[in-house]
């Protein structure tokens, strides 16, 4: 296949698009964070605007849209591993239109063209507004690369097909300013950028006139929000002022966000979750290490005992607060005092759960320059299997102290494993299995009966 940039792909707006692939079938494979699936989201729903129906299977799709991650070493194994498997399908239908975008593309669009010559279209996390255009243009011209380096437009803006009826995503800033030295994201999502405070709050106004009755707020950084903006003259956040915002629109009863950063989590915005009726107790603070010498090298922006504090008073300021975290075991460096000092804070924390990580070195990233100072593999493994033995042992202990009270939940739908279950979410975050049938987006309160180390088990009442 032959790669051009020329002629240059056409811009037409979407909402003046008219359907060019009516009838076609799409199939979109998501790697990565819910932002990842929030761009899914959005591609679904710029394809079925051009007439497109959705598939599950490789064998009936026309377009096959690849959305990629590049947090971590395996990420990339998948992809690469997904795109090999998809030559088989290209030789076979080659009318078939293979699309690769997201962060592994944003980053490393050469080595997607490269290894995978025979994808029609190569694009980035700036541009997602320009994949039907860019299909366009391969059909006529064969294969080509677009990645900007700048956001072109806010995915919110674009129209989307959502999982559920009854939850959304609202994204209310793109990119990132730390400089977390195991990072990729600012060198694919760029720098911050936030969308306006009236703009999230019409889409969120939108979203609850169809029924939406859970939000979630998506942000890398969600406490710098606004600082950007310069409301009233004043460059500050103000995400505790967008979440009585957003907890003051009629019909939202349950609002969450992702991801707050420890050295910018403050006071104001606990306070703003405990006063707002619709903010959902469940707080996620990425530790990443409990070593100070270990958090300096990643250039996390806090020290052991700052992260806390800011745990404390969360604690102390909202009451019932589920909280999560993350931790990386083996970063460059780490040794075993550093990783006992891990273990500390875990003990001391007591996260309801924990998402753990084997260091992986990510090229462009400070971390993947610190060869020297990579720890062994098989001691990088006993430390992780200890961390999450431990952590496991907290989140069951956490999930038994529930056993007895009676909470109210939303459905999620039916068990996937056990269909005469429904799963349903606490507003702390947690996952309860009720027996019967309830529809997506159903309240209801329930008794918690029995704990695991992941779900809750309760009956109604």
């Amino acid at each position: 296949m032959t790669t051009t940039a020329l002629p240059t792909p056409t811009r037409r707006y979407p909402s003046r698009r008219k359907p060019t692939r009516s009838g076609k079938r799409y199939l979109i494979r998501t790697f990565g964070c819910q932002m990842n699936e929030h761009d899914s989201e959005r591609i679904a729903g710029l394809f079925e605007l051009d007439g497109m129906v959705r598939t599950e299977s490789l064998d009936d799709a026309d377009v096959i849209f690849i959305n990629t991650c590049t947090i971590r070493e395996n990420a990339d194994n998948r992809l690469y591993g997904t795109l090999g498997h998809l030559k088989q399908l290209k030789d076979a239908r080659p009318e078939a239109m293979l699309v690769v975008g997201g962060c592994a593309a944003q980053k490393d669009r050469d080595l997607v063209r490269e290894r995978a010559p025979w994808v029609d279209v190569v694009m980035g996390t700036h541009n997602l507004d320009r994949v039907l255009d860019l299909m366009d243009h391969a059909e006529e011209w064969g294969g080509i690369t677009e990645v900007v380096d700048e956001l072109e437009a806010m995915p919110s803006m674009l129209p989307v097909r959502r999982e559920q009826a009854h939850t959304a995503w609202v994204t209310i800033q793109i990119g990132c300013n730390n400089t977390c030295t195991f990072c990729i994201v600012p060198a694919v999502r760029g720098p911050e950028v936030s969308r306006r405070p009236g703009d999230i709050i019409a889409e969120v106004e939108r979203l609850a006139s169809e029924g939406v009755v859970e939000v979630t707020l998506l942000g890398q950084n969600v406490d710098t929000y606004g600082r950007d903006l310069a409301i009233d003259g004043r460059r500050r956040p103000i995400f505790a002022d967008l979440l009585r915002q957003v907890g003051a629109v009629d019909g939202v009863r349950r609002i969450r966000f992702t991801s707050p950063h420890p050295a910018d989590f403050r006071h104001d915005v606990a306070q703003a979750m405990a006063e707002t009726e619709a903010v959902c107790e469940q707080l996620h603070l990425p530790l990443q290490s409990g070593s100070d010498r270990i958090l300096a090298r990643m250039h996390r922006g806090y020290n052991r005992q700052r992260f806390m504090d800011r745990l404390a008073m969360a604690r102390e300021t909202i009451p019932d607060l589920t909280v999560t975290t993350d931790v990386i075991v083996g970063f460059p460096g780490e040794t075993d005092d550093d990783f006992e000092a891990t273990m500390e804070v875990i003990e001391e924390a007591r996260f309801d759960s924990a998402f753990m990580f084997i260091f992986s070195p990510r090229p462009g990233t400070a971390a993947a320059e610190m060869t020297d100072q990579f720890v062994d593999p098989e001691v990088v493994q006993e430390r992780f299997q200890r961390l999450v033995e431990t952590q496991n042992r907290i989140s069951w202990e956490r999930n038994a102290e529930w056993v007895g009270r009676t909470v109210e939940v939303l459905s999620e739908g039916p068990s996937k494993k056990d269909i005469s279950m429904a799963t349903t979410r606490t507003r702390g975050g947690k996952v309860v299995h009720v027996p019967g049938e309830y529809a997506p987006g159903t309240f209801l309160d329930v008794e918690l009966t029995e704990a695991y180390q992941h779900h809750l088990v309760g009956r109604p009442v």
